[in-house]
């Protein structure tokens, strides 16, 4: 399995884990790479809800990904805090699957 960044999610992900919690996202993708729950009208963009420490998974970390299974990559999207943000439209999300079908 390939990990695959955009340009937001390696801006962001440093700011919110460390390298070694990093590392322990993406031993968990690998192991189960549908976790995350499909964001309804975005043609296949998952939405993990992921626990930071003192937080736990409801106040955590959303981590917005696509699992390309034929190719085996997981496309890394963005990653917020729940504080932060409710959710990103799906039909943005959308808009980014569809590219990465393309690719």
């Amino acid at each position: 399995m390939i990990f695959i960044e955009t340009s937001t999610f390696t801006k962001l992900i440093t700011t919110y884990l460390s390298e070694d919690e990093y590392l322990g996202l993406q031993r968990y993708l690998l192991k189960y790479p549908d976790a995350g729950k499909i964001v309804r009208g975005t043609g296949g963009v998952r939405k993990l809800r992921w626990a930071v420490s003192g937080k736990g998974k409801s106040g955590g970390l959303r981590i917005i990904y696509y699992w390309k299974r034929q190719k085996d990559e997981i496309w890394l999207l963005t990653v917020y805090g729940k504080s932060e943000r409710e959710t990103i439209a799906s039909h943005i999300l959308k808009k980014i699957a569809e590219e990465i079908k393309n690719v």
